[in-house]
């Protein structure tokens, strides 16, 4: 990365001017210069990760290429139909 000693932030008319400035530059040299960031961040979703036998995920990726989807929505649609079924036949006894 190129040294800078001092210069002023430059101004910069799109991200992409940005990107490659800082790509090319060590953006602790402006860090008095760059603006305050004020933000909230809301995640109200979470995502839970689950281990599957290698041969299940094979046959679960095929399934979905085949069906053009994603094997994260065809397992999530699976499971959802499995818990409905489970729900219901609980609720039966």
């Amino acid at each position: 990365m190129k040294k800078s000693k001092n210069r002023a932030l430059p101004h910069f008319d799109s991200l992409d001017e940005l990107v490659n400035f800082f790509d090319e530059h060590d953006m602790g040299e402006f860090y008095e210069q760059m603006p305050e960031a004020d933000f909230e961040v809301d995640i109200r979703r979470r995502q839970y990760l689950f281990s599957l036998d290698a041969e299940v995920a094979k046959k679960l990726t095929e399934i979905a290429k085949s069906r053009k989807i994603s094997s994260e929505a065809l397992a999530n649609a699976w499971l959802i139909e499995k818990i409905k079924e489970q729900t219901s036949s609980n609720q039966q006894l």
